[in-house]
């Protein structure tokens, strides 16, 4: 067989049978997309946006990267964020982390990973903002729990960009959502009340403010 050939295998199944069940599927996928979701997750390969959440392609348009971090210096998620927001004019967006995230785990650990240090410097601060917290809980609750104040923090630097504030300015409605999933039930559970207005430059982070602890 040649490389890879069983998952070209499984694409020519997998579209046979969508086809079958709805022969003009792909036709409209093809014509547009209009997905009201956009998702910020982890890349993490047990973690896909689609089918945790029951969506079928074209309904959710989605960014991941380790740790599910938005940076404003990163451009990839930026050039994600504004094509989302101007263009497809999605309502909602979802900054979703996970329980067990390497990517955490490894902001916990007190020596160097390699380049990775460098993209998980943000989390690494909150860590160091939280300590007092995380060093009081079991090594495997800490890790939860940074997983937890993580996405909170995330979805606040999602409403400090430039292009959501520029949004909401111009009166488009959109709500940023901070959820959590555990890998051992499949389950997402929401962390905290939807952003869905301008948060103002001054203020509390997520890093300073009283998070609470969903368990």
């Amino acid at each position: 067989m040649k490389p890879l050939e069983n998952l070209l295998q499984k694409n020519r199944v997998w579209a046979a049978a969508v086809h079958a069940e709805d022969p003009e599927f792909f036709t409209r996928l093809a014509d547009q997309q209009m997905p009201q979701y956009l998702w910020i997750g982890c890349s993490d390969s047990r973690v896909p946006a689609n089918q945790i959440t029951g969506l079928a392609p074209g309904e959710v348009f989605v960014h991941r990267n380790v740790a599910n971090v938005v940076a404003e210096t990163d451009f990839n998620l930026l050039a994600v964020l504004q094509y989302a927001v101007d263009v497809l004019k999605v309502r909602h967006i979802i900054v979703c982390g996970h329980y067990g995230c390497g990517g955490v785990r490894a902001a916990l650990e007190n020596f160097r990973h390699g380049m990775i240090d460098n993209w998980l410097s943000g989390i690494r601060a909150l860590r160091r903002m939280h300590r007092k917290e995380l060093d009081a809980l079991p090594p495997a609750a800490a890790a939860d729990r940074l997983c937890e104040l993580n996405v909170l923090a995330q979805a606040r630097h999602v409403a400090h960009t430039t292009i959501v504030e520029d949004a909401w300015e111009r009166g488009q409605e959109i709500s940023i959502h901070s959820w959590i999933y555990r890998l051992d039930n499949g389950i997402i559970q929401p962390l905290a009340p939807s952003i869905e207005k301008p948060l103002g430059f001054y203020h509390s982070d997520p890093a300073v403010d009283e998070i609470p602890d969903v368990g």
